[in-house]
């Protein structure tokens, strides 16, 4: 099974047949995509302007989308050494029980899902290293009441999402499924208010 590296290598190969660049293109997504595979690949196609169906796109358009999500992966790899070498030294100091943070992490090692999007076309705008880095500085400072990736404040709990876990607050604005740990007990309780009111009404 090829790995992102070799896959990325035939997306800029202009030897490629430009079918096989695309496909190679889709198999990144099953390495490394931040918002879900839909989400994600329909965000790129977006942002670098080609069409989520389109069979022939622009090779300069795909190099384009896999320039993108190579940032992304590097951002998102970069925290995940600093993750493991915090791991290491909190077990060093006889700090065995791992912390909210650290079961989230294990949700989205390697990078799937970190902000997962459970309607494919409802994902952030910027780019996905922008908004790995809006979400990693939000999981190494203190919880707040908002969307750590677009500051939204309209959080809706909602349950049976194709994503581990199952359930949780997702951004009305952004769409993202906000992991927990960024969030205040009293917002984690207020989206489930939200959710709850709707349900009722």
């Amino acid at each position: 099974m090829a790995g992102f590296r070799s896959l990325a290598r035939q997306v800029r190969d202009p030897r490629c047949d430009l079918a096989l660049r695309r496909y190679s293109l889709r198999k990144c997504l099953e390495r490394f995509a931040p918002y879900g595979h839909r989400a994600t690949w329909d965000h790129l196609c977006s942002r670098a302007g080609f069409g989520p169906e389109d069979r022939s796109p622009d090779p300069a358009r795909l190099v384009a989308a896999l320039d993108e999500l190579e940032e992304a992966r590097s951002v998102w790899l970069a925290y995940e050494v600093e993750f493991a070498k915090r791991r290491k030294k909190e077990k060093f100091d006889g700090l065995r029980r791992p912390g909210s943070v650290d079961d989230w992490h294990r949700l989205t090692w390697g990078g799937f899902g970190v902000a997962w999007c459970d309607d494919p076309g409802v994902h952030p705008h910027e780019s996905l290293a922008e908004v790995l880095r809006r979400l990693i500085t939000a999981l190494e400072r203190e919880a707040g009441s908002v969307c750590p990736v677009c500051d939204g404040e309209r959080l809706s709990w909602k349950y049976d999402l194709a994503h581990e876990p199952s359930s949780g607050p997702v951004c009305t604005e952004c769409g993202i499924v906000v992991p927990r740990p960024v969030l205040t007990p009293e917002a984690l309780a207020e989206s489930r208010r939200g959710r709850l009111l709707l349900a009722s009404a």
